[in-house]
């Protein structure tokens, strides 16, 4: 009997949990997922971490932290040491993954310091040390699509690191994110790096995007823009891989990819459904295409596996219906351009608050032990 996540996976959808902690490594649940639920691969983010390190019913860090107190070591330090050990961890479980997969999979991502958002050399030199730190030749460093980390995943590709661009909210961010990682590949070919162990992926944010302009259509209340609720989402995201299919197919990407490059591929991130209204598949059954990754958090994935229901490519036939989304928009007076600011900005606040309550619960449990 075929599963719902089996045939994901066989439609070309690699499925990665959005989730991670140190029991759910220890515990063998990690390795289950990757066994039942077809799950290929991992991303983090400091809310993940903050939920897992700060969970008062989770012991797993105790030792740790109070190794770490004794140490005299900072909250970032402890961060830093904590994260890098959880990650390193899961990439050894998906490390057989990674083999099978001709190492496109068995990924897992660990993201800089969303205080570096808008810091390229910052980003650099923490994205530099993450990768020495983790020591995996799966591991994914995680850098925001800002105007400042464009230049820094440039950087970082030309530098030999694989790299998951995070928070692409647009299409003219998306094309930006795409220049930067063909520039930092042709650097690396010029500095002879093997291209083939260079790997990225692109995440889109999918829900949000839903979230923001619907509160607009809301707003405007009209027929109109009650027929357009909870379209912008799905439709940003098949001119995205739109866009992916053409640029990729250019003379400047086919070169390097027979240089022995990989394409850049599209993940969809924020699959979690806000609107209860909605289908809890939603961004994940209708968002099914070769070669893209859909991050899920553990509560779509499971109503994917129950009753996902898979019929094939969902994306590359839905352009024009996607363009008339957007044209109904505009005839609204909806700024497109002004909702992807709004929550690019939302998005790096988010993981810098995240980021902030996350250090002072650590400092406070560094300060325990002292």
């Amino acid at each position: 009997m075929s599963t719902p996540t089996a045939d994901l996976a066989a439609a070309g959808v690699s499925i990665w949990l959005d989730d991670l902690s140190r029991t759910r490594i220890s515990s063998g649940n990690l390795a289950e997922l990757i066994e039942t639920r077809n799950v290929v691969g991992v991303t983090t983010n400091p809310t993940i971490f903050a939920n897992a390190i700060t969970d008062k019913n989770n012991t797993s860090y105790d030792a740790q932290v109070t190794e770490l107190a004794a140490s005299g070591a900072t909250a970032e330090e402890a961060v830093f040491a904590a994260t890098t050990q959880d990650v390193a961890a899961a990439l050894d479980v998906f490390r057989p993954v990674w083999e099978k997969s001709g190492h496109v999979d068995g990924r897992v991502s660990i993201e800089v310091s969303p205080d570096l958002a808008h810091d390229t050399d910052g980003t650099v030199a923490q994205a530099k040390q993450l990768w020495a730190k983790v020591d995996r030749p799966n591991l994914l460093v995680k850098i925001p699509a800002t105007k400042a980390g464009l230049p820094a995943i440039t950087e970082a590709i030309a530098s030999g690191i694989s790299v998951n661009v995070t928070l692409i909210f647009s299409l003219e961010r998306y094309a930006e994110v795409i220049e930067a990682y063909l520039t930092g590949l042709e650097r690396a070919h010029s500095a002879g790096i093997d291209l083939s162990t260079i790997h990225s992926v692109a995440s889109f944010f999918v829900s949000r995007v839903d979230t923001e302009t619907d509160k607009r259509l809301s707003a405007i209340g009209t027929d109109e823009a009650e027929a357009l609720k909870s379209k912008a989402g799905l439709a940003n995201a098949r001119l995205a891989y739109e866009l992916y299919e053409q640029k990729f197919a250019e003379k400047r990407a086919q070169d390097l990819i027979a240089a022995g490059a990989n394409a850049q591929r599209p993940l969809w991130a924020s699959t979690g459904v806000k609107d209860p209204a909605l289908p809890d598949t939603l961004y994940v059954t209708e968002l099914v295409a070769k070669d893209v990754v859909n991050t899920m958090p553990e509560k779509t994935l499971e109503a994917t596996f129950d009753h996902g229901v898979v019929t094939g490519d969902t994306i590359t036939g839905g352009y024009e219906e996607a363009r008339a989304v957007f044209a109904g928009l505009a005839d609204l007076g909806i700024d497109f351009t002004d909702v992807t600011q709004v929550l690019e900005d939302e998005g790096v606040a988010k993981f810098i608050d995240s980021w902030h309550d996350l250090l002072t619960q650590v400092a406070e449990g560094l300060e325990a032990q002292r």
